[in-house]
C-alpha cells in the first residue's frame, strides 16, 4: 500500500512542473521558457553567474540554445515543498549533455523561475 502512494505523490509533484516549461527546453524555445522566469532571475550557464532581467536572461538563454540545439530533457529529480520546486534534469543537445536545475516558486497561480542553472556534464 505505502508504494502505491508513493507513486502517486511523485506523480502529482511531476504534474505540478508546468509542462510549458519542460516542453521549452526539449524544444530550446526561450521566448516560452523566460515567460516563466522572475523580473530578476539568477542565471549561470556554463561559466557566466549573474541576476539578469527578464529580457537579458532570455536573450542568453536563447544564445545557449542556439549553440546546443536540444534534442530532448528528462527529470532526473525533483523536491519541494509548498510554494517552491527544485528541479534537476539533464538536457541532452547535439553538442553533447547538460546538467540543469532550476527553482520554482508559486506566485499568485503561476509557478516563477528564480534560478537557472545550466553545466556541461563530463
Amino acid at each position: 500500500m505505502l508504494l502505491i502512494f508513493t507513486v502517486i505523490g511523485a506523480n502529482q509533484t511531476l504534474e505540478q512542473i508546468p509542462n510549458e516549461i519542460l516542453t521549452s527546453l526539449k524544444t530550446g524555445n526561450a521566448k516560452v521558457l523566460a515567460s516563466f522566469f522572475n523580473q530578476n532571475v539568477e542565471l549561470v550557464i556554463l561559466n557566466d553567474d549573474n541576476v539578469y532581467s527578464k529580457a537579458q536572461a532570455e536573450q542568453i538563454v536563447s544564445g545557449f540554445f542556439a549553440q546546443n540545439q536540444p534534442e530532448k530533457f528528462t527529470i532526473i529529480h525533483q523536491s519541494g515543498k509548498e510554494g517552491a520546486k527544485y528541479v534537476i534534469g539533464q538536457l541532452t543537445t547535439k553538442q553533447g549533455p547538460f546538467r540543469v536545475t532550476f527553482l520554482l516558486k508559486k506566485t499568485g497561480e503561476k509557478d516563477i523561475i528564480h534560478q537557472l542553472r545550466i553545466d556541461k556534464q563530463e
